[in-house]
């Protein structure tokens, strides 16, 4: 090897030192300390949430449908696919405006892998409705007619 030639190792091959910061703080908290943080951020997010129509109109139709998954189910797993149904469309439309929220701050302009984006999103929303509508209806149906 030459005189002048460097014989540190490539950063890749040397050890990471625990005290340099990495570039998300959650990345370095434990237990409870982490669960609290995180839950923050989940608070954040629902509260964000809110702020679109269609997550607002779910929610406030899920203060109706999570009591009567209670009363309409005859046991335990048809309450809980119920109750699941309508959490499962909140979850899929929460999911759907991150999606739209991502796309929306690479820019404004159209392009057509944010319009297939954005639009398996909204796919995926309109699958978990009609999924929790059909539960719905068979319950129903199983409940007053059969």
């Amino acid at each position: 090897m030459p005189e002048h030639a460097s014989t540190v190792s490539p950063p890749a091959l040397q050890s990471h030192p625990a005290a340099t910061p990495t570039a998300n703080p959650q990345k370095d908290r434990k237990g409870l300390n982490r669960i609290r943080h995180a839950l923050g951020y989940s608070v954040a997010g629902l509260r964000a949430g809110w702020q679109e129509t269609a997550f607002r109109q779910e929610a406030i139709a899920s203060l109706v449908l999570l009591p009567a998954a209670v009363w309409l189910g005859r046991s335990w797993v048809e309450t809980a696919l119920l109750a699941g149904s309508v959490i499962l469309v909140m979850i899929i439309e929460l999911l759907n405006t991150g999606i739209e929220t991502a796309i929306d701050r690479i820019g404004p302009e159209w392009h057509d892998l944010s319009k297939r984006a954005k639009d398996m999103g909204s796919a995926a929303v309109l699958l978990s409705l009609l999924l929790c509508a059909g539960i719905w209806v068979m319950a129903l149906f199983h409940r007053f007619l059969a």
